[in-house]
């Protein structure tokens, strides 16, 4: 870490992933780049996920499937999505959004957008993995659902025809072959869906270091500070408990806690949080072979380094609360009905995604200043898209001309 610099070219609010990745590629293309955050590099979702990248992922958290469920969903304390009814009256604008964009025709345009989207995530990993020397954290043997009711696999038949439509690389397995690809799960007898080209890491702490590293490698600075202040006006003037820096450029990468920056640029953007939690137990020996997620359970069982974490569920309810001991043990019966002799857990986690009602991120100029640019809101896909964004805001920077930049711009909000 490094003492605040005066004035920087460009400084990058937040060391998730988005921003690590950010400052990575800026740094390569010869950038003076500052990252400041509060906390350690990568320790919040970014290392807390379900180690998926997922570009498969294009079907929305808002769907008409989930918004016909949706009711009993919010109902139920212990369905896959879940709210603080303390945080209601917060979440009721967000909320009123999310179902709108739910309807099927919003559902197929977030869909159409992010597929284009995620068809740049595997050629962006790629070559991220050979610049930060990522190569022995990657798993090349996809991801698979299963499904452990016909009724389930039968309501999933909307999203999968989208998915075949958008060139996504899928395949419907019968019971005996998600046995063959996981022999040790627990029998059942309904299907599965295959994701043959999805990639599992094996830690995500140590990718997120070794990002790190990597853009420090190439010159980018990094700082331990919290950005309160945010004016732009010839540049960025970025303010905080004993930190005044001005920046030629800001890029705001601060996951579930950029509303407020984003306000003080000028734009009201519907950003809200999703908790999502993770338990991990110890293993001797992989249990699983790839991330499987029993999709009536909406959860994921990663296979990592010495361990199995099981990682997922939403709960609406905002970031001051504490954990919900409740969703903690859904995750642990519902790793128990694959896996009754698991044990104890070693650790658990409560960590918090940047969620939009329409699933897109933003990413572009904030409308009020073209010197503060968004890479926020990734939802559930912040790992698997980080590259990807991080090659937009490069691209924004240099002046360079972006696809579709009007379906991630800020202004969709106006």
């Amino acid at each position: 870490m490094t003492s605040a610099p005066k004035s920087v070219e460009i400084a990058i609010i937040g060391a998730g992933v988005v921003g690590l990745a950010t400052a990575l590629r800026l740094a390569g293309e010869g950038r003076e780049v500052l990252v400041i955050d509060p906390n350690e590099p990568g320790s919040g979702a970014s290392f807390g996920n379900a180690g998926t990248i997922a570009e498969y992922a294009c079907m929305p958290v808002g769907n008409p499937g989930v918004l016909r469920a949706l009711p009993k969903l919010l109902l139920d304390p212990d369905s896959p999505f879940s709210l603080r009814w303390a945080a209601l009256f917060q979440l009721a604008p967000w909320l009123v959004r999310f179902v709108r964009q739910s309807l099927p025709a919003a559902t197929r345009a977030n869909a159409l957008a992010l597929a284009g989207l995620l068809a740049e995530a595997l050629p962006a990993w790629g070559e991220m993995v050979q610049e930060a020397g990522l190569q022995d954290l990657m798993r090349r043997n996809g991801c698979l659902y299963v499904y452990r009711r016909d009724s389930d696999f039968a309501a999933s038949e909307g999203g999968r025809a989208l998915r075949a439509e958008l060139g996504v690389h899928q395949q419907v397995l019968t019971a005996d072959e998600v046995a063959a690809l996981e022999p040790r799960l627990a029998a059942f007898e309904a299907k599965g869906l295959y994701f043959p080209d999805s990639i599992n890491v094996s830690d995500p702490r140590t990718v997120m270091a070794r990002l790190a590293a990597a853009a420090a490698a190439k010159g980018a600075q990094f700082m331990r500070a919290s950005v309160t202040g945010l004016a732009a006006g010839a540049g960025v003037r970025l303010s905080g408990p004993g930190l005044v820096i001005a920046a030629q450029k800001v890029v705001i990468a601060a996951g579930a806690r950029s509303r407020p920056l984003t306000a003080q640029a000028g734009d009201r953007i519907p950003l809200d949080t999703e908790r999502g939690y993770h338990l991990e137990f110890p293993t001797t020996a992989p249990l699983l072979n790839r991330p499987v997620c029993p999709v009536d359970l909406g959860f994921y069982m990663t296979p990592m380094d010495g361990r199995l974490r099981v990682a997922g569920t939403v709960e609406l309810g905002g970031l001051n609360a504490p954990p919900n001991p409740r969703r903690l043990a859904l995750l642990g019966r519902g790793v128990r009905q694959f896996f009754p002799d698991i044990g104890k857990p070693s650790s658990q986690w409560l960590g918090f995604r940047p969620s939009l009602p329409d699933s897109r991120p933003v990413i572009g100029p904030s409308t009020k200043s073209p010197d503060v640019i968004y890479a926020f809101g990734h939802g559930h896909l912040g790992l698997t898209l980080a590259p990807v964004t991080a090659r937009w805001v490069a691209s924004l920077i240099a002046g360079r001309s972006l696809p579709s930049a009007a379906d991630f711009s800020a202004a969709r909000f106006g």
